[in-house]
C-alpha cells in the first residue's frame, strides 16, 4: 500500500462540507466492499451521478481528483455521469490543480502534502513531480480554470460548476 494520506485520516464531514458547495454529496462505502463508480478499482474513488462514493481506505487525492472531475466536466457530461468521467488533456491538467488548491482547504491535508501523495502515487509531470508542475507550469491548467469561472483571479475556487 503506498504511503498517502486516506480517507479515514481526515473527516468525511471536511470533505463533505468542501464538496456539498458544488452539490456533489460524499458517501462512505463500507470496508472491504466494492466502490461502485470506481473507474480503477481497489480503493480509488468512485462517481455516480452527484455522488462521490469513498472507503476509510480511498486515497484522498483520488476522492478530490474525482470531485475535481465533477466540478470541471461540462452539464451535459455530468448529467450522465457514472464511472467514466472521461475529459480531455485540459480538463484532467485543470483538475490536477484544483485538488491541489482543494488540499488546502482539508484539515490535515495541504498543498505540501498533496504534492507528496501526488508523487508516490505516479503522477508524472514533465518537470518531474507535482509541486514543480504546480509552482512553474501549470499556467494553462490555471487559465482554463479561470476561463470555466472554476477559480477566480487570486486562485480560489469559486464553488462554481463548469457550466
Amino acid at each position: 500500500m503506498r504511503d498517502v494520506l486516506r480517507c479515514a485520516d481526515i473527516s468525511l464531514a471536511a470533505l463533505q462540507t468542501l464538496f456539498g458547495r458544488y452539490g456533489l454529496r460524499t458517501e462512505w462505502v463500507l470496508d472491504n466492499a466494492d466502490i461502485p463508480g470506481s473507474f480503477w478499482g481497489d480503493d480509488e474513488a468512485g462517481l455516480i451521478g452527484d455522488r462521490l462514493l469513498v472507503r476509510t481506505d480511498t486515497p484522498v487525492h483520488s476522492a478530490l481528483h474525482e470531485a475535481g472531475h465533477y466540478v470541471c466536466m461540462d452539464a451535459q457530461r455530468r448529467s450522465g455521469l457514472h464511472t467514466n468521467a472521461g475529459g480531455d488533456y485540459d480538463e484532467e491538467n485543470g483538475v490536477c490543480y484544483l485538488q491541489i488548491l482543494w488540499a488546502s482547504e482539508l484539515p490535515g491535508m495541504g498543498a505540501k502534502r498533496m504534492f507528496t501523495d501526488m508523487d508516490n502515487w505516479g503522477y508524472s509531470f514533465r518537470l518531474g513531480s507535482a509541486q514543480a508542475w504546480f509552482e512553474r507550469d501549470a499556467d494553462d491548467a490555471r487559465a482554463w480554470l479561470r476561463a470555466h469561472a472554476i477559480i477566480d483571479a487570486q486562485d480560489r475556487p469559486t464553488g462554481r460548476l463548469r457550466e
